[in-house]
């Protein structure tokens, strides 16, 4: 009877499991409400949605279904194919959204730039049966494409979605999975994978993001502080110096390296992006690489300790190098919400200034002990050694 517990918990997850996977949204198991059939799909990578089609290679036309589930009210979708590359320059795409006097409008807008305010024009290829519906948070379009393909039946296809304000589109995010909906599709075998060059969001500019965040993340937001950290603590320990010294100049020296690295990626990104701007995030970049380039510089203008400039200098040197630390951590943080990856990695991040802060607060309660006992020492120090001189003179 003892067991009879741990049985019927067993049986329970495994129920959940069981009724997780059947609920879990699949294309294969959809059945649309008209009664159309599609001999294939494809449960796309992001932003929750579906593609069902049929294809005909003798006459090029292909019978679309785009399903796009849990959409909240003022949304707008749309699904493209781009004939010329794998990003958004360039795409065909069919837009609908639910307008405010609740019909839903569905149209075709070619993308000529990143600038597109969704306008309604025709085509490249001829599109017919155009219609969209709009139930229980489920924006499907359905359509007729003709697409003469010369390449073994393979598209670039491209999906979004975004705000409106009224009944117009408003431009959409640049950063999560809104620059993953991107990918190939084969229409005669049905295969799909993530776009590998291109720009608009490809997987090969998804990976220089990834790269520009860690280096970045690392650098800027992870190194310069405990660089910091070794510098106004380690000193304070006589039998540290110099080898504080060396170690702050070698872990700055090293972040400020990763970090032009990381900085000079970001450069890269944004010329490859064209009309999609983080003014924010670019422009406190650019300040952290200036400032930084004159922290190192600086250094050979540093003064010796007993020179009468050494405290202006020393002023200069503190007041940049935490001006860096505090936009450092707020730009990481910053390119965290752009590029919007998984939790784990913001929670991450987060954990890793906590524990930094918290080892600074301790240090820094520390080193006053120490600043506050020493001294008390070297005047107890000086008074004995005052009495010891008084006490000399009386018997001269």
């Amino acid at each position: 009877m003892a067991k009879s517990p741990n049985h019927l918990l067993c049986l329970s997850v495994l129920i959940f499991i069981i009724t997780e996977s059947a609920l879990a949204q699949k294309c294969s198991n959809y059945k649309f409400s008209t009664n159309r059939l599609f001999e294939s799909c494809n449960d796309l990578s992001v932003l929750d949605s579906f593609l069902h089609y049929t294809y005909d290679s003798s006459s090029g036309n292909l019978q679309i279904a785009y399903r796009h589930t849990k959409l909240t009210s003022g949304k707008w979708v749309a699904w493209a194919v781009n004939p010329t590359s794998t990003g958004m320059v360039g795409a065909q795409a069919i837009v609908a959204y639910p307008q405010s006097d609740g019909s839903v409008r569905a149209y075709t807008s070619p993308i000529s730039s990143y600038q597109t305010s969704l306008q309604e024009a025709e085509l490249s290829f001829n599109v017919s049966e155009l219609s969209a519906t709009y139930q229980n948070n489920e924006m499907v379009i359905f359509a007729t494409l003709n697409l003469p393909l010369a390449n073994g039946g393979i598209i670039n296809t491209v999906w979004q979605d975004g705000s409106l304000s009224g009944n117009n589109p408003l431009p959409h995010p640049t950063s999560g999975n809104n620059v993953r909906s991107v990918s190939t599709l084969n229409l005669v075998s049905g295969a799909s994978g993530s776009t590998s060059t291109g720009g608009g969001g490809g997987a090969s500019k998804l990976r220089k993001r990834n790269i520009h965040g860690i280096l970045n993340g690392v650098s800027w937001g992870i190194m310069m502080p405990i660089g910091a950290i070794i510098a106004r603590y380690l000193k304070v320990s006589k039998s540290a110096d110099p080898a504080w010294f060396y170690l702050h100049v070698f872990c700055q020296s090293s972040a400020y390296i990763i970090g032009v690295a990381g900085w000079a990626t970001g450069l890269k990104l944004g010329s490859e992006s064209a009309g999609i701007q983080f003014t924010f995030h670019r422009a406190v970049g650019i300040a952290l690489f200036c400032l930084a380039t004159i922290q190192v510089f600086a250094m050979f203008l540093r003064p010796k300790p007993e020179h009468k400039y050494r405290v202006y200098w020393n002023i200069y040197h503190h007041t940049v190098g935490y001006t860096v630390i505090i936009l450092a951590v707020v730009n990481v943080f910053k390119g965290l919400d752009i590029l919007s990856p998984e939790k784990q990695w913001r929670n991450a991040y987060t954990a890793i200034i906590v524990v930094l802060g918290i080892v600074a607060a301790l240090l820094e309660a520390f080193t006053w002990y120490v600043v506050i006992k020493r001294g008390k020492a070297e005047e107890s120090a000086k008074t004995g050694q005052r009495v010891g001189n008084d006490g000399r003179s009386l018997y001269v």
